[in-house]
Parts: structure tokens; C-alpha cells; sequence
């Protein structure tokens, strides 16, 4: 039986870091939708809580590094366990950028909240948040579950995503040509259709990463 406890220990550290990436995740989703809520309707207060998060995610990812090179040393993993903790190792990084890439979209809503933006642009961002909301959740659950149909599907959506952004960029630049005195503040609503787009970019890049753990076999 005392063969067992090494393995058993073994198990519980490498649940301990699926949690913590799982709890990353988390942080990761609640940042975004601060984000996109402040950019709706703007709240200065929740600006300075997007940033906070996004530093704490960023700080969470040193851990998770030095967390993962930890059971690398102590137990020198193989096969399916190493994939996973690489796995976890590239999932951690890429919440990270997400969540600098929600601070980005809470920052430059400080720069349109007095902007009346048009309704057209303004209704394809929104399209677009809510996909990416969903692909972040779905990100967090395919990797956490170890999903498949789950990962495969961010591909879809992440489709749907980037036609959006074309849409978006069409509508922006017919608004500046419709209104010169508002491309200032337009620019704006690109950088954040192109934050959008980069933070779905990451969530299929997890979707990714999800099937080559599983299945050792690149998407």
C-alpha cells in the first residue's frame, strides 16, 4: 500500500492545478464581462476593477509556472500527465492575455463615454462580446472537462467571430465617412472590435490545446 501514496499525492497535485487554471479561467470570464459592461455603460469604478483583475490573472500565471515546473521536478511526469501540464502551462498564458486584452477594452472606454456611437457599430460589437463571453466559458469548460466537442465547436465560433469583425470594420469606416467629426472617437470602437477578436483568437487557441492533450495529434 505504501507504493500507492506517492501516486495518490501525485493525483491530488495535478487536480490542484487543474483547479487553479479552471479558477484563472474564472477570474478571466468575470474581468471580460466587467469590461464590455463598462463599455456599454460606463462605470469608472469598474475600470479600476478590470485592471486590478487583469494584474491578479498576470500574477496568477507567475504561480502557475513556477507551480507546474514544481511537479515537473518533484515527479517527473510522462506521457498524458506531461501534456497536461503543458497544457495547462499554455491555458494559463493565454487567460492571462485575455485578461490584458479586457483591460485594454475598459481602458478605451474611458475614451467614448461621452460619445454617442452609432447604432450599427454598436450593435455588431455587441454581437460579437456575446459570442466571445460564450467562448471564454467554453474555453474554461473544454479544457477543464477535457471536452472535445466542446474544443472543436470554439473553431466555429471563432469563424463567426472574424465575419463579424469584417462587418464591424465595413460599418466603422461607412460611420467615419458619414460623420467626419467622429472618426477621433471611432478609432476607438476598432480597437476594441480588434481586442474582441484577438481575446476569441485565444479561447479556440485553448480549444486547441484541449484536443493536442487528449489526443496528441495536432488540430
Amino acid at each position: 500500500m505504501e507504493r500507492k501514496y506517492p501516486r495518490i499525492l501525485f493525483r491530488k497535485r495535478l487536480n490542484q492545478l487543474r483547479e487553479y487554471v479552471e479558477e484563472m479561467g474564472i477570474d478571466t470570464l468575470k474581468a471580460y464581462r466587467k469590461a464590455l459592461k463598462t463599455f456599454f455603460d460606463y462605470d469608472e469604478d469598474l475600470v479600476k476593477e478590470v485592471i486590478e483583475a487583469s494584474e491578479k490573472i498576470q500574477k496568477m500565471n507567475y504561480d502557475l509556472e513556477h507551480m507546474t515546473m514544481s511537479i515537473i521536478a518533484a515527479e517527473q511526469p510522462v506521457a498524458s500527465d506531461l501534456r497536461f501540464i503543458e497544457a495547462s502551462l499554455k491555458v494559463g498564458s493565454h487567460f492571462q492575455r485575455m485578461g490584458g486584452l479586457a483591460a485594454n477594452i475598459a481602458e478605451v472606454s474611458r475614451h467614448i463615454k461621452d460619445e454617442d456611437i452609432p447604432e450599427k457599430p454598436k450593435n455588431d460589437i455587441q454581437h460579437m462580446a456575446d459570442i466571445v463571453e460564450s467562448m471564454i466559458s467554453k474555453s474554461i469548460s473544454a479544457f477543464t472537462n477535457q471536452d472535445m466537442g466542446i474544443a472543436r465547436g470554439l473553431h466555429r465560433d471563432d469563424d463567426k467571430v472574424d465575419d463579424l469583425f469584417d462587418t464591424a470594420l465595413k460599418d466603422i469606416t461607412d460611420s467615419m465617412f458619414e460623420e467626419k467629426d467622429a472618426i477621433y472617437y471611432m478609432i476607438y470602437l476598432l480597437f476594441v472590435a480588434r481586442f474582441l477578436e484577438r481575446i476569441a483568437d485565444r479561447a479556440e487557441s485553448i480549444g486547441d490545446r484541449t484536443i493536442f492533450m487528449i489526443t496528441c495529434e495536432k488540430p
